[in-house]
């Protein structure tokens, strides 16, 4: 974007009139006479200290160059959009996968909490000989199973801090903490609202738009080339054979001149017309690729919207299975007590609410991310 800016300046400049200083010497080879071989150069000496101030007064090439680089500006403003949109749906998702992995940590912890008092359980069955031994040993089975499962949430949840904080710090070992934010009370708007934020929002739609828009000014730059070029010169200073404000006669060599110059293209082998018939295809080619990504945002927003709202009809099915399984647990556990049940199912009641659990979650976030995506899409983050 920066360097598009400054390409606009530049363009703009060669709008407005330019200073410089002329400093120069012409040695021209004697012939005898005052001017030297060389007419033109009216001397065997010429000295030249000149203020110049240059201005094209009328080019349609340099005014449509700038309008150009005012669009191409707009673009690269457009693409910066799109890469920090692209850097925050990143860090949007590894966000949630931290959240996410904090939950299954969670879980984890939860189920071996409960498969622990099932071997407490078990162990006063045994002491009371009203179960056998192998009671016992599913449940230390079952214990050590949901150990090596908090291990590996532990792992799990400390790879995505790891992958969130290689975009937040400087230091992968930087030490923070996340919020969990992710909540079933979101609301999902409806399609309808979706695609007319997207449509006045979406950086991708701006940046197309931005590119047929330049590619308009490139056309009219290159027809520029077909019309007439005024350019006017103003020069003040010295044009002598000596390097003085007055010669040895006395006579002033101090003054100014002006000159204008009209440039009048009439013949290049087809050149212009070739620039322009190049600059016309790009045109086109920004025009389809503007229809596409609009077909694109499109599809994208009914496919994240489809996404959201299965995410979501989901819900309530996950957290009433999460609820039924522990409610599952805690019948299996109490029949297991009264000698109704075998150990069996009692572990597979826990595998059950463990599952459930880790579910709800997957579920919450899943539809949590279709939201953020959703949002990105609209330009909102």
């Amino acid at each position: 974007m920066a360097s598009a800016h400054e390409d606009r300046v530049q363009a703009k400049a060669a709008l407005l009139p330019s200073l410089s200083a002329l400093n120069q010497y012409i040695y021209t080879e004697g012939n005898g006479t005052p001017s030297g071989v060389f007419v033109a150069n009216d001397g065997v000496h010429i000295y030249n200290e000149q203020a110049v101030v240059h201005g094209e007064l009328f080019s349609l090439t340099h005014q449509a160059d700038y309008r150009r680089a005012r669009a191409a500006e707009a673009v690269a403003r457009a693409k910066l959009d799109v890469a920090r949109r692209g850097l925050v749906a990143t860090v949007v998702q590894n966000y949630y996968g931290v959240v996410t992995g904090q939950r299954h940590l969670k879980n984890a912890q939860a189920s071996l909490d409960d498969a622990l008092r099932f071997l407490d359980i078990s162990q006063k069955q045994e002491a009371g000989g009203e179960v056998a031994h192998a009671d016992v040993v599913k449940a230390q089975l079952q214990v050590e199973q949901r150990k090596r499962d908090l291990m590996d949430a532990q792992v799990n949840a400390e790879k995505a801090r790891m992958a969130l904080g290689v975009m937040l710090f400087a230091n992968i070992d930087q030490t923070y903490s996340v919020a969990d934010q992710m909540s079933a009370e979101a609301t999902l708007p409806s399609i309808e609202e979706i695609r007319a934020a997207a449509i006045a929002r979406n950086p991708d739609i701006r940046a197309a738009q931005a590119s047929v828009e330049e590619t308009g000014f490139a056309v009219k730059v290159a027809r520029g080339a077909y019309y007439p070029s005024l350019v006017f010169d103003y020069f003040y200073g010295i044009d002598a054979n000596v390097l003085a404000a007055r010669g040895p006669d006395g006579r002033q060599n101090l003054g100014y001149a002006a000159q204008g110059t009209v440039t009048v293209p009439v013949w290049n082998w087809g050149a212009t017309r070739s620039k322009v018939r190049q600059a016309q295809l790009q045109q086109q080619q920004a025009r389809t690729e503007l229809m596409l990504a609009r077909r694109w945002l499109q599809a994208g927003i009914s496919s994240s919207y489809l996404e959201a709202q299965a995410a979501r009809g989901q819900l309530d099915s996950l957290r009433s299975s999460q609820q039924l399984s522990a409610e599952s647990l805690r019948l299996t556990i109490l029949r297991y007590q009264a000698g109704e049940a075998t150990a069996l199912e009692v572990s597979d009641a826990q595998s059950t609410l463990a599952q459930a659990r880790n579910a709800y979650d997957d579920g919450l976030a899943r539809y949590t991310v279709a939201l953020a995506g959703i949002q990105t899409l609209t330009g909102k983050i």
